[in-house]
Formats: C-alpha cells, sequence, structure tokens
C-alpha cells in the first residue's frame, strides 16, 4: 500500500475552483473501521452545499463526498476480507471525517455493504447514494405499494429517475416533473408515465390526469414546490420531503392549518447507509448487469477534473447521476 494518495481537499468555502487535488497520508484503519480503495464515487447536491459553506457540522479543511465503492484493501476486526467490494455513504462521510473523494476512504465498518459484481466502476459508482435515497423516500418516506399513483417532483435528478425506476419496477403510475423539455425522453426511458413540464404550477395538470390527487407525492426540489406538490395529493395521500435541489428547505412563519391541505400528510425522509438493504443492493446491481435496468448516468469524469464536475453539478443541468472514477 503506498504511503500517500490523490485527494480532493476543500479549505474552505468557495467556487468549484476551491476543491484542490494534493497529496494526503492513507488513512490507517483501526477496529471497527474498515480502508477502502475507490474504484468510484457519485456527486451529490450534499456535497455542493458544503462546497457553498450551506452545510452544518462540516470542518475544514475536508475531502468531501458522502458515497463511494471501491476494494477493501485493510480491516483491522477481520468483518471484511481484503478484496471484498463494497460501497459506502453518508454517516458523517465528507462532513465530520474525510469522504471519498480521494483515491483510499476510511469509514466505519458498518456502513460499508459488500456486493458482486463485474460491473464498470462508473456504473457501480452511480447507484449507492441514489439508491438508498429513493428506496428509503418510497418505503420508509412513502409507504408506497403497487397500484398506486405518485408524482415525483424534480424528477430528473438521480433520485428522481431513480425513484422512477423502482415505483415502475412496484407497479405504481409514475408522474414525474422537469424544468426543462429536453429531458422528458430520458424520463421516459426510465419508466415514467407521465413527465409535466414544471413552471412553478402543475397540481392542476396533475388533477387532469389523476382527478383525485395522487396517492403519494416525492419532493426533491425543497420548499418553493411544496404547497403546489401538497395540493396535487388526495385525501390521505402522502408527500415526502426528501430533496432540496432549490437550496431551500425551510418554510417560515409555519402555521400548519393554512399550509397543509385537508387531509394530506406530510412526512420527510433523510437516510443511512443501514436503509439499503445488502440484498437490495446485490438485486439492482443483478438488475442491471442482466439489462433489466439502465443506471440513470449523466456524465463521467475523471477526479483531476472534480473543478468541471462541480460546475456542471452546480448549473442544474444533469439529466441523471454524475459519477468521477479515481
Amino acid at each position: 500500500m503506498p504511503a500517500t494518495m490523490r485527494a480532493v481537499v476543500l479549505d474552505a468555502p468557495g467556487p468549484p475552483e476551491a476543491l484542490l487535488i494534493r497529496e494526503l497520508p492513507v488513512p490507517r484503519p483501526t477496529v471497527g473501521q474498515v480502508l477502502i480503495s475507490v474504484g468510484a464515487f457519485g456527486l451529490n447536491r450534499s456535497e455542493l452545499h458544503t462546497r457553498l459553506g450551506l452545510a452544518e457540522g462540516v470542518t475544514f479543511p475536508r475531502v468531501p463526498g458522502i458515497e463511494a465503492v471501491g476494494i477493501v484493501v485493510d480491516c483491522p476486526g477481520g468483518e471484511l476480507a481484503p478484496g471484498t467490494q463494497v460501497a459506502t455513504m453518508m454517516g458523517g462521510m465528507g462532513r465530520t471525517f474525510d469522504g471519498g473523494y480521494a483515491q483510499y476512504t476510511c469509514v466505519p465498518v458498518a456502513q460499508a455493504i459488500s456486493f458482486r459484481s463485474e460491473l464498470p466502476w462508473a456504473t457501480l459508482g452511480a447507484i449507492p447514494e441514489m439508491l438508498q435515497t429513493a428506496y428509503g423516500s418510497l418505503t420508509i418516506g412513502l409507504d408506497a405499494r403497487a397500484g398506486q399513483s405518485l408524482l415525483i417532483r424534480g424528477g430528473s435528478s438521480s433520485v428522481g429517475m431513480a425513484a422512477a425506476l423502482l415505483a415502475r419496477r412496484l407497479g405504481m403510475t409514475v408522474l414525474s416533473t422537469t424544468r426543462t423539455p429536453t429531458k422528458t425522453e430520458a424520463l421516459h426511458a426510465v419508466g415514467v408515465h407521465h413527465v409535466l413540464i414544471d413552471d412553478g404550477s402543475v397540481a392542476e395538470r396533475v388533477r387532469e390526469l389523476v382527478p383525485e390527487g395522487v396517492d403519494s407525492a416525492l419532493e426533491l426540489i425543497g420548499t418553493p414546490t411544496l404547497p403546489d406538490t401538497l395540493r396535487a395529493t388526495r385525501i390521505h395521500g402522502t408527500v415526502c420531503f426528501t430533496g432540496m435541489l432549490s437550496g431551500q428547505w425551510v418554510v417560515k412563519d409555519f402555521y400548519p392549518i393554512a399550509y397543509l391541505p385537508r387531509g394530506v400528510r406530510l412526512t420527510s425522509y433523510h437516510g443511512e447507509s443501514a436503509d439499503l438493504p445488502s440484498a437490495l443492493l446485490q438485486e439492482f446491481i443483478d438488475a442491471v448487469a442482466a439489462g433489466e435496468v439502465s443506471v440513470p448516468i449523466d456524465r463521467i469524469y475523471r477526479i483531476d477534473a472534480i473543478q468541471e464536475a462541480h460546475a456542471f453539478l452546480e448549473s442544474g443541468r444533469a439529466a441523471g447521476k454524475l459519477v468521477v472514477t479515481v
């Protein structure tokens, strides 16, 4: 094992140019930890918030990155054998301790999920956080069921596209929004039945398709669109607040009786690695390998292009996941 590694370091909040590649010592795991040789990692809005100084509890300098896939190099407690393929995410990665934007990352062994696959690292790198958030939103957040209707607000995001894939496989009728008409084809490709071009108000058009309102709605944009999403949902339906693509997550002067439509339920989801069952991860990876599901990847970068990748992430033009290979 080398003594040093290449890693992306953020010394303080700033523009994409604040992300600098440096040589750092390779972390040394202790009992209860696992050292992973990183093959690839996905980019997430959470890391954009960290770079912009909007994330709480982050200390600098910091190696960002809330997820990664790779191979176990060392696990002092013996829980995982060297050579095991693993995915890891959340649990403070890239926020309270150094994350996945590096050749090696050291994480608590409890948040490393093993799998087996011959898929390219770039494909595997797109899956963990995207799948965990989509799955957790549908199960914990919405208790989604076959035969129900689902509105995904912010559908061309990577989580939105993953949620559409899972919901379609579950047997739901999927409605999904995007602000960009050119992303319509990509949404249909992941199983969306009805694509709605989002001008800030879609509730009326949703009810033209589902007169009583949808059974479930997944809010990925944030508080600016949440009232309209609630209006698109039927009595006793559920809206799950999961994402903040808009960067706005606070409802000022919240007065529930005036804010919430009569009988509509509002919940939320924020997940951890434990919310992604290893069997589901393996099943999803196997389905991708068999050609039954496609991973919604927009672009793949090398780690040297991290500034360019973050600039594109911030632009909001991606239809699917942005992945970086190491």
